[in-house]
């Protein structure tokens, strides 16, 4: 069974983070904030103003004392040492705010929002410096690791995105209802009227591998070579839409999470650790590679070889809950995935080392 943090919320959990000193912070609905240390217990707790759902929180890659959060259409800049009233506010947004990303220089700050728009702040010259935007809800926003001025998107209108800040046009995007391929079966039942409807993006510590979850149960993998990218990898990762996906620091390691509650690790590092000629013969080369375990009410139980899969989970937990949120961290030396849901705790699960 999964280990659960509770008593820092009263509301469902919409978002996680973790700094560098592994201090964690979780948003909720209705204004609730609430900081945990590495045992699972509340270190601090703050009732943001308005009441609006906290819907990102992320630290500071530089200063792991800075935290950034969204709720409704404003962005709070908070002092961890001393979770009171804001430090900072910044209101840019005209709807409300869906993603929040820091480059790890900390000198710019991308929040995305329902209206389609990203706007990226200057944090030094405070005040916005780009104005980006999707055609529909902009779901997420990232920056790229090791290019502090590129930064991918994606949302509701199915587009993919590359964006350079010296730039206020797209370097390069794609269209997921127009990214197939002949090795594209039918779909599972269910997914006919499924459209892949862009979720989530996480982004490799490479910098050039990056990762999209979609309402359709696929997870895309795509490698960014100058200023545009193609996809290296597609797999059918859930049953139900990918709500969450997570390059795992250091590694071609892929945490997903979908709306049918499970919670999902894929090693990915045969397909993108080396320059594939075809990325749709790489779905090939995978097939009926049996992944180590799964993960259910807390026993591993091995996962059946199936030979129309092109790629496997390494794990699998059933999580039973529509997934929030995932996030990583580690305790007492072994690697933890944090999972948000619709309940007001956070589960916590082992993961195997690489």
């Amino acid at each position: 069974m999964a280990a659960k943090w509770t008593g820092g919320h009263s509301s469902s959990i919409l978002c996680l983070n973790v700094n560098t000193e592994g201090l964690v912070a979780s948003g909720a609905e209705r204004g609730e904030l609430t900081l945990w240390d590495g045992t699972g217990s509340p270190a601090g707790q703050l009732q943001l103003p308005e009441a609006d759902d906290v819907t990102s929180v992320v630290f500071s890659p530089r200063c792991p004392t800075k935290l950034y959060t969204s709720h409704g259409e404003t962005i709070s800049l908070l002092d961890v040492r001393s979770l009171k009233e804001p430090t900072e506010h910044f209101h840019v947004n005209e709807e409300e705010i869906n993603c929040l990303s820091v480059n790890e220089t900390d000198s710019f700050l991308a929040a995305a929002d329902d209206s389609g728009a990203i706007k990226v702040i200057d944090l030094e010259k405070k005040k916005v410096s780009r104005s980006l935007r999707h055609s529909n809800i902009c779901s997420s926003v990232v920056f790229r690791p090791q290019r502090p001025q590129s930064l991918v998107s994606c949302g509701l209108d199915m587009q993919v995105t590359l964006w350079n800040l010296q730039k206020a046009r797209p370097l390069w995007t794609t269209n997921l209802q127009e990214c197939k391929t002949e090795e594209d079966g039918p779909q599972p039942a269910g997914q006919f009227f499924n459209p892949p409807l862009a979720h989530s993006l996480s982004v490799a510590s490479c910098g050039n591998i990056f990762s999209c979850g979609a309402q359709d149960g696929k997870v895309r993998i795509f490698r960014v070579t100058g200023v545009r990218f193609d996809r290296e990898l597609e797999f059918q990762g859930h049953s139900l839409g990918v709500s969450q996906v997570l390059f795992l620091p250091g590694a071609y390691w892929l945490l997903t999470g979908g709306n049918d509650g499970k919670v999902l690790l894929w090693d990915v590092s045969g397909d993108v650790g080396k320059q594939q000629k075809s990325p749709a013969k790489s779905l090939q080369r995978r097939k009926a590679q049996a992944p180590a375990a799964a993960r259910k009410d807390g026993k591993l139980n091995k996962v059946a070889s199936n030979d129309q899969a092109g790629v496997l989970p390494k794990l699998s937990i059933d999580h039973g809950e529509k997934v929030n949120w995932i996030s990583c961290t580690e305790i007492k030396g072994s690697k933890r995935v944090l999972v948000a849901d619709q309940s007001s705790s956070i589960s916590v699960y082992p993961l195997p080392e690489p």
